[in-house]
């Protein structure tokens, strides 16, 4: 089945105006979910919306509120949504470019792939500006309306396209100095930075995302498998039960040593990786 658009517009680059359409970058059939069932008969729950006191209630019925005070909304009817014209509905403005770096990590939100639409003088107008953008090595920064609200923007090229992720607004992000506030300030030993140090510097490596996988998940599809079987659930083996956080006690110093000694007597070295498949094994 084809893949479905997210938005289709336009990208504009001062005078430069190019028709795109943004696709999803994150696949969701890969996640496992589970649903809740009528235990007695085997059926799934489904959830009705309904009015306190009135019961369930017709989508036709339904509108968009704001809460002022309490109990009080102020109503919006769709044709007021609708009528709420944003300049950025359709059109993506680059307006400011940055380097990559200069975005802190707790602003991106979701990636979407951006590709041309399908006629000659939009991909030639796409490849300009994603060629450019990787020339300059910069990002470009915009604004874009989608489902009934509008986002914040980085574009940057990705292979033969372009990646777009939405961005917070700096009013969403909650102030870290607040979280950290009561973490005390600690003079450390100098002989435990080095070791710690050393264990980063060992375990250093291309980041490979191949490499991890969800445990969770997996552990997950093996139960489902043995149910589905046997009907009965076999205890897995003792290497996932673990004990709670904090039941072994050790003095952190002590803990730094042996693990760098263990990893000087199985090898020692960084791990060397390539591709799948051509990966060579750690060393240690």
């Amino acid at each position: 089945m084809a893949m479905r658009a997210y938005w289709k517009g336009h990208i504009r680059l001062s005078l430069v105006t190019v028709g795109v359409e943004l696709y999803s970058a994150v696949e969701r059939s890969g996640r496992l979910t589970l649903h809740q069932i009528h235990k007695p008969s085997g059926k799934r729950v489904r959830h009705e919306k309904v009015v306190p006191g009135i019961g369930p209630v017709d989508a036709d019925d339904i509108v968009k509120g704001f809460a002022v005070d309490g109990d009080e909304y102020v109503l919006i009817e769709p044709e007021e949504l609708d009528a709420l014209k944003l300049e950025t509905r359709r059109t993506i403005e680059l307006v400011q470019f940055v380097d990559a770096p200069e975005i802190d990590p707790r602003y991106f939100e979701k990636p979407y792939y951006v590709v041309p639409a399908d006629d000659e003088v939009a991909q030639e107008g796409f490849s300009v500006i994603r060629d450019a953008l990787r020339k300059a090595g910069k990002v470009g920064l915009g604004q874009m309306a989608a489902r009934g609200r509008d986002y914040v923007v980085a574009v940057k090229p990705c292979g033969d396209g372009l990646l777009l992720e939405t961005l917070r607004y700096a009013d969403e992000i909650r102030r870290s100095d607040r979280v950290f506030a009561d973490i005390p300030d600690r003079k450390l030993d100098k002989e435990m930075l080095d070791l710690a140090g050393e264990l980063i510097e060992r375990k250093s490596a291309p980041f490979e995302p191949e490499n991890f996988r969800s445990q969770y998940a997996e552990a997950m599809r093996e139960l489902i498998e043995e149910k589905r079987s046997s009907g009965k659930v076999v205890a897995g083996s003792g290497e996932r039960r673990r004990g709670k956080d904090g039941d072994n006690v050790v003095d952190l110093m002590d803990a730094l040593k042996k693990s760098v000694d263990k990893g000087k007597k199985s090898g020692g070295g960084k791990r060397q990786t390539s591709g799948r498949g051509g990966r060579k094994k750690a060393a240690g």
